[in-house]
């Protein structure tokens, strides 16, 4: 006789499966608009600012500096959409500034209870324990 399948494929229960799901997606959501993100000021340096002072003589990156050689990058490749050096260019400025984006985030928790912490833990660890337990087979 064909056993009906559940969540995964198994006969774990798709009961367990939607209510660990849902346990953690609200315990995430709680947590995650609790947490604030700021950014700092991009232009006054990032990353690669502190080894340049020690280097090249005491100046930081800063986003209008890794635009340059994006400009000349663009210019080279639509002078020639064959030129690599253009696209290496590009390419690694977008990602330098990418890069200098992310660095100067930050995330800071809002002030919460005890209580809070725990129930936020409690649904997003719970839910994650009954979201995998549904995955493997019950024996019966």
């Amino acid at each position: 006789m064909h056993k009906p399948k559940g969540a995964g494929g198994t006969s774990g229960g798709v009961g367990r499966y939607l209510i660990g799901l849902l346990m953690m997606c609200v315990g995430t959501y709680l947590f995650l608009s609790k947490v604030i993100v700021t950014s700092g000021a991009f232009s006054s340096g990032f990353g690669f600012g502190t080894h340049l002072y020690a280097v090249g003589g005491g100046f930081g990156i800063t986003g209008g500096m890794i635009l340059i050689p994006f400009i000349v990058g663009v210019v080279m490749i639509f002078w020639n959409s064959k030129n690599l050096l253009g696209w290496i260019l590009a390419g690694f400025s977008i990602i330098a500034l990418i890069a200098g984006i992310i660095v100067n985030i930050r995330m800071t928790l809002m002030p919460m209870s005890a209580f809070d912490i725990i129930v936020l833990l409690i649904l997003m660890a719970g839910g994650a324990g009954l979201f995998f337990s549904s995955l493997k087979s019950i024996e019966t």
